[in-house]
Formats: structure tokens, C-alpha cells, sequence
């Protein structure tokens, strides 16, 4: 009798390819049209996750090949590169790296804290612990000297060739309606359903969605259109399709880092935790939420985001979690603990 494994394993040596019918998981998932034996078949190739093994884990940085650099910005480098020892007339030019790989060199603990496995809690952030609490943190985040690699890209120090557009830039002045365009360090830039590109402003008196005004409304809306009109604009040049409804923008809160800064991506990019419901914030859904805030007369052009209740996961190794919202829940749990002796 016949090994059904053995005959199973047997077929997919045999699969011609014909054509590629999709590519999905930010270009991980492949699913390929052919025939088997003059049959139609479909073979749906997806990476499988990385080994856990210490052996695996701790050879893989050295066994790299075809390794080349992306870009480089103070602690933060980022590289393209094939797995596997060296091959045959592989001079790293062959196209088949199959990983992306982000650097940070030397990292602080808090780049091994927001990188490390850890819980995830569900925080209400109203506009009066924004004010006291949350703002103070960012103001000691911003005065620690964390944004010198933003800063780097906005005065044109670094990653220079990477810029796809900005606004006319003149270092002895601020143009409070200056960005510039470049890909986040995330992208491959190889993969169109994967695009991710990064819109930095050149203001700095911006530190995130809390500081949007309703006077920022004009200018919101004119930098979204520049930033979609030249994002279509440099890869539909590459002959890369791309079209003005396959792009979505949207602001992190809490951010990353606390410069304000736009995201730009591809609606077909699998959405994952960072453009999940308590972590994204659609800009046409910011711009809306503030052109309904005060009277119809439009006089209230102070009126912002820093009045409204906010809810977003954040993780319980985050730097806020331990600075305010770890200490507001035992605050609230020992109220809560004294009046319940007070009423028995």
C-alpha cells in the first residue's frame, strides 16, 4: 500500500506555475495558479514563523547574506538581507532577500522594554490627566533629548536621499506648514501592498494629535492632499500602479516618539496592532472630530484635541504605564478600598 504522506509530498515538486493570482501579509503569503499533471492547481506558499531555538536565534545575524543597508540615522539602521550561509556568484545584487532587518545600536532600556513581550491594558485619558499627568511626561521625554534623530531628518543631516517630497525648506526659519515625505523604516521598499511612508512636520511646537487646533484645519487638509498627490505621483512613475483611493492616512496616539508625524500607507497593508482601534486615529476622522468642536461661527479656533476624553491600549512595560497610569489605577483602587471600610 501506498504512503499517503509520501504520494502528498510528491505533488508539489510537480506544480508548474502559470500565474500569480495574489500576494497578501505585506507580501509574506503568495497564493500561485498552475497545474499538476495537466490539472489546474493552487499552491499557496506562506513563511513560516522563526525558529525559537537558541542555536537558530543566536547564528542567524552571522550567517547572513546579501546584506544591505537601507538607511542609517543616529541609533537606527535598517537592512535588507537573505538568509542562509554565502552562495555561488551571490554578490547581494540577486534579489532574493527575504528578510528585513532593523537595528538599534547601542539600544537604551527602553527600547528592550517597548520590544519585549508584555500585557496590554485598555487606558481612559481625560483632559484633565492629560493636562496634569501625561503632559509633564512628555515635556521630560522631549527635554531628554529623544527626538535628535527627527531633528536629524528635518534639517537634512541624515536620510536625505531617502526624502520623496517636502515643502520648500529654509534652515534659518520655521515653516509652520512644512513636512516632508520619506518610507518608514518598516517598509521594504520593494513591496507596493506593503507601503508605508512617514509625513514629519517641520514645526516643533507640535508633539502629537493633542496639540491639532481648529486653526490647523486648512493646513491639515492641504498637506494631506500634497502628501497623497506626491506619494501616487513617485511610485506610479515607477510603473507601480498606484492610485490616490489606495492609500489611507492616519496619527498614532499614544506616538512613538512625540513629534508630530503622519503615516501614509497602502489599504491593502495587513492592518496589525499598530493600526488597530486604540492605537490609530484616522486624519479625515481628526480633521472631521475638530471642525465639530465649538460654535457653527467658526470663532472658536483655539478649541482642540487637548479637551477631549481619549481611550488607547497601552503596554504595561511602556514608560507611561509605570510613570501615570500604573500609579492612577492603585490611587483609584485605594478609594475605592476606603470607601469600601467607610460603608461596612
Amino acid at each position: 500500500m501506498a504512503d499517503p504522506k509520501a504520494a502528498a509530498e510528491a505533488l508539489v515538486p510537480k506544480f508548474q506555475y502559470e500565474k500569480t493570482l495574489n500576494q497578501d501579509q505585506a507580501g509574506r503569503r503568495t497564493s500561485l495558479y498552475g497545474s499538476i499533471d495537466g490539472q489546474p492547481a493552487l499552491l499557496v506558499l506562506e513563511r513560516a514563523p522563526f525558529p525559537t531555538s537558541a542555536d537558530y536565534l543566536g547564528s542567524v545575524a552571522g550567517s547572513l547574506r546579501a546584506l544591505r543597508n537601507l538607511g542609517a540615522n543616529d541609533i537606527y539602521h535598517w537592512y535588507m538581507a537573505a538568509e542562509g550561509g554565502s552562495v555561488d556568484g551571490d554578490n547581494g545584487d540577486n534579489g532574493d532577500s527575504n528578510l528585513k532587518i532593523n537595528l538599534i545600536y547601542p539600544c537604551t532600556p527602553q527600547h528592550v522594554r517597548k520590544y519585549s513581550r508584555q500585557g496590554v491594558r485598555l487606558v481612559t485619558e481625560t483632559a484633565e490627566i492629560y493636562r496634569d499627568r501625561v503632559r509633564p511626561f512628555v515635556q521630560a521625554q522631549r527635554d531628554a533629548g529623544r527626538l535628535n534623530w527627527v531633528f536629524n531628518i528635518i534639517e537634512g543631516r541624515k536620510e536625505v536621499e531617502d526624502v520623496i517630497f517636502r515643502t520648500p525648506y529654509d534652515p534659518q526659519t520655521t515653516n509652520e506648514q512644512g513636512f516632508l515625505l520619506l518610507p518608514d523604516l518598516n517598509w521594504d521598499r520593494q513591496t507596493l501592498e506593503a507601503l508605508h511612508l512617514l509625513a514629519v512636520v517641520e514645526r516643533r511646537d507640535l508633539w502629537s494629535l493633542r496639540d491639532l487646533r481648529r486653526r490647523h484645519i486648512p493646513w491639515l487638509r492641504q498637506m494631506r492632499q500634497q502628501l497623497v498627490d506626491a506619494a501616487v505621483g513617485v511610485y506610479a512613475a515607477q510603473g507601480l500602479g498606484l492610485e490616490h483611493d489606495q492609500l489611507k492616512l492616519y496619527v498614532h496616539y499614544q506616538p512613538t516618539y512625540y513629534h508630530f508625524h503622519i503615516h501614509i500607507v497602502h489599504v491593502q497593508l495587513e492592518a496589525g496592532a499598530t493600526q488597530a482601534t486604540g492605537k490609530a486615529v484616522g486624519l479625515e476622522s481628526l480633521i472631521e472630530q475638530l471642525e465639530h468642536m465649538g460654535s457653527s461661527s467658526g470663532q472658536d479656533e483655539d478649541m482642540g484635541m487637548d479637551a477631549v476624553t481619549l481611550s488607547y491600549t497601552l503596554g504595561e512595560a511602556s514608560e507611561l504605564w509605570a510613570a501615570v497610569f500604573g500609579p492612577l489605577k492603585e490611587e483609584e483602587a485605594k478609594k475605592r478600598e476606603g470607601a469600601t471600610a467607610v460603608s461596612s
